[in-house]
């Protein structure tokens, strides 16, 4: 397969899809660990917040959402230095924008991944933790969340493949990620199938790496529980 010298850019788009994906999972696991609390709690305030979050976000289009926060981003950045006095135009990264974007949207499919997760944990467990002494947060952080990750594991692992993928619309708004870099060498050579084909190739060893991955973290994450029940 002759890529005409781009295979260094395609390697240098594979990293930088490798790092947005990253850093939006991260975002996102935040947010869709706020939410689910949010949506459980007994306020209603919190209850609406979270439903509005996760009504929102998954009912717009991930590409419309990519390029309300890249360019609603840059109107309010630029809104707020308007205030204080200042007339330059403000605007966040492509990677920013991105990593804000797929972060969101993550987040909002997230949300219901734990809040289901939450709803597996028996009450009684943490009622019994409060009652030898621990404090909501400790409580949380000790009881719930340790067993939250496990039950939650599968659901997050399929919506980060999935992620893995949609790093492919951050090309719209200009960042050089694996898609970006294909782009530019379709253009240079006149030869989509060549970049696209392996474009493709690279997304599907990433999504067979990651699927090994998760099968690991999944098979240590319910060892000791697989022993427990047996």
């Amino acid at each position: 397969m002759d890529l005409h010298g781009f295979g260094p850019q395609l390697i240098a788009g594979t990293w930088m899809t490798l790092r947005l994906a990253f850093s939006a999972v991260s975002v996102g696991l935040a947010l869709g660990l706020l939410g689910a609390v949010a949506k459980s709690s007994k306020h209603l305030a919190l209850r609406l917040v979270g439903e509005g979050y996760t009504t929102i976000v998954r009912g717009v289009p991930e590409l419309l959402v990519v390029l309300i926060v890249y360019f609603g981003s840059a109107k309010f950045l630029t809104g707020i230095a308007a205030l204080f006095g200042s007339d330059e135009y403000f605007e966040l990264d492509p990677f920013a924008a991105g990593t804000l974007a797929l972060g969101l949207t993550f987040g909002a499919y997230a949300t219901e991944v734990f809040r289901g997760a939450l709803l597996t944990i028996p009450k009684g467990q943490t009622e019994a933790a409060q009652s030898l002494g621990l404090g909501r947060w400790h409580c949380f952080w000790r009881i719930v969340l340790p067993q939250l990750w496990r039950v939650a594991l599968p659901g997050l692992g399929n919506l980060f493949m999935v992620l893995l993928k949609d790093t492919a619309l951050i090309s719209v708004v200009g960042l050089d990620e694996l898609m970006r870099k294909a782009q530019i060498g379709v253009g240079f050579s006149k030869e989509p199938f060549t970049f696209y084909g392996c474009a493709a190739l690279i997304y599907l060893a990433l999504t067979v790496v990651t699927g090994g991955g998760l099968m690991a973290l999944e098979h240590r994450a319910n060892r000791g529980y697989r022993r427990a029940r047996s």
